[in-house]
């Protein structure tokens, strides 16, 4: 009886991840047969808002927005404004020397969606045609707004940049970077391959100035620390797919260390049980049914990659152990876990870069059970109903 019932627990698991891998490996693949569009700058400059919210983050905000203010787009055609939520008296007084437009703001509980719905309110009356968002740390490689504008002017309504290491001065910083190209080809190549809207990120994302204004007009999204998430889900309720632009490179900093890198997955699962949530709610429930709304949501069903490998490590060690004592614990068959877990590894070979084949990656997997180990502390940290930004601090500012 006890055998039953284990086997059906493990067929279910098998079930829930087999099906969750095949997903990941379609959307593999997908990125590899899409063909990239490639925007050439156009003749026609449109005027571009670049709002940098900034939390707390003294120590790089200054060199953010001093290589913003330089971007080699039109200087006529954009403005950068840091949004300056708790930020030292002395570093507005450095930001308007440079200079870049400050909107202070103060919040009993702070979020990013806030910050940008303060801002674009302040600038309403300026006739900008789109809103570029960066993060405190991210640095726009040159030509990456004439891209934007680009894509802007031919017709898209909401554009993910390809975000990327800015930093990878320690093991956990490399692994950070190549989960992020892990999630470019997944969640943005992989999609447009099936004509699904590419996932936004945070930042180093662009959109219409009106679309843009309307959503963050929302009043649930200002207590969303997901505010990406929602506006997602609100670019498919109104059947707005987002590009990806692959060659519109924004550097962005990536997390040291471990203790931060558990920090800022607690905000990320968060996010995501949120999300899930949302499509309980009346208004998504509500949203057409097409490939995008199915797509959003399986994603929300998908276990963190992390976990997805310790999991696999503990069926790979029982699947061991039961060829080796004829135990029978498994089902199906250990074979069939071996099989999973070949297809799992497969996917992540043809989502990482060729780049960052090389020394350094190798040395950085060495780390991976210690990432493995804050992602399930991570876990335990979660809140169920977090209403403010949960900050993780950065600090690179070169390179």
């Amino acid at each position: 009886m006890l055998q039953t019932i284990g086997h059906i627990i493990f067929l279910i698991v098998f079930i829930y991840m087999g099906l969750g891998i095949l997903y990941l490996l379609a959307l593999a693949i997908g990125g590899v047969i899409r063909r990239k569009k490639v925007y050439k700058p156009v003749e026609h400059k449109n005027r571009i808002a670049v709002l940098i919210p900034a939390y707390k983050e003294d120590v790089v905000i200054l060199d953010t927005a001093l290589k913003a203010s330089q971007h080699n787009y039109p200087k006529d055609k954009f403005e950068v404004y840091v949004i300056a939520d708790k930020l030292q008296d002395a570093t507005i007084q450095k930001l308007e020397s440079i200079p870049v437009n400050v909107v202070r703001v103060k919040f009993e509980s702070s979020t990013k969606a806030k910050s940008l719905q303060a801002a674009l309110h302040r600038i309403e009356a300026l006739n900008f045609d789109h809103v570029l968002i960066l993060d405190a740390d991210n640095v726009m490689e040159l030509g990456c707004m004439e891209q934007v504008n680009a894509a802007l002017v031919n017709g898209a309504a909401a554009v993910q940049c390809h975000r990327t290491a800015k930093n990878k001065h320690t093991a956990v910083a490399v692994l950070d970077a190549i989960s992020e190209e892990i999630n470019n080809h997944l969640f943005r190549k992989g999609p447009q391959a099936f004509n699904v809207s590419a996932n936004l990120i945070g930042s180093g994302m662009a959109f219409r100035y009106t679309g843009i204004r309307e959503i963050l007009d929302l009043p649930h999204i200002l207590t969303n620390p997901g505010e990406d998430r929602e506006i997602d889900l609100q670019l498919m309720k109104r059947g707005i797919n987002t590009e990806y632009l692959d060659d519109a490179i924004v550097y962005d900093e990536k997390v040291a260390s471990a203790q931060v890198f558990e920090k800022q997955r607690v905000r990320w699962l968060e996010a995501q049980v949120m999300h899930f949530k949302r499509f309980m709610d009346a208004d998504i429930r509500s949203a057409r049914l097409n490939s995008d709304y199915i797509n959003k949501f399986v994603q929300t069903l998908l276990l963190p990659r992390s976990l997805y490998i310790l999991a696999l490590g503990l069926m790979m060690s029982l699947a061991l152990i039961d060829y080796i004592f004829k135990l029978n614990i498994l089902y199906p068959a250990p074979i069939w876990w071996v099989v999973m877990a070949a297809v799992f590894a497969l996917m992540l070979l043809i989502s990482i870069p060729a780049s960052l084949y090389n020394g350094r990656t190798l040395r950085a997997v060495m780390h991976i059970p210690v990432l493995i180990l804050s992602m399930v502390k991570a876990l335990l940290k979660i809140k169920k109903n977090r209403t403010e930004f949960l900050h993780t601090e950065k600090k690179y500012t070169s390179g």
